[in-house]
């Protein structure tokens, strides 16, 4: 037999919070909850993670292909180190995920950041990846310096 969590999430999260609410311990869906929980934790650091990828791109589109520089691409940028504050703001433990992410010993999970900005640079560009540096050439100040705009 199916459980709630399974036909109906929304209800079982309405069940849950009632539970905790109530204090009835012993009726709660504990693995279910400690699933949801990491992944609320995994969604921030991919949320994180995106937005720095996205923000990346356009940097790199920014240096090079600059005679497409215009406000749209500014504004991008702009949105972008914006958000990045922002999920900081709201998850300050997720601030060494962000200097990691231009370590020498890059984890893969930062690797794939700027290799998503990557690949959109080469989306949008139609540039080849030998264009663009293998290793992130910005460092994590200029990044979300709203001032910096990288020039060749």
């Amino acid at each position: 037999m199916a459980s709630l969590y399974e036909t109906d999430f929304y209800a079982w999260t309405q069940q849950q919070t009632q539970l905790l609410e109530q204090n009835l311990w012993e009726k709660l869906d504990l693995p279910h909850l400690v699933e949801e929980l990491e992944d609320l934790g995994r969604r921030e650091r991919q949320e994180l993670r995106n937005r720095l990828s996205v923000l990346l791109g356009h940097l790199l589109k920014w240096q090079y292909q600059p005679e497409q520089q215009g406000n749209s691409w500014r504004a991008t940028i702009r949105e972008q180190r914006t958000q990045v504050q922002l999920v900081l703001s709201d998850n300050p433990s997720l601030k060494p995920y962000l200097a990691e992410a231009l370590a020498l010993a890059k984890p893969l999970y930062w690797r794939i950041a700027y290799q998503l900005g990557q690949d959109l640079a080469v989306q949008d560009t139609g540039l080849d990846y030998s264009t663009f540096p293998t290793d992130c050439p910005y460092t994590l100040a200029q990044i979300l310096d709203q001032a910096f705009f990288p020039n060749f």
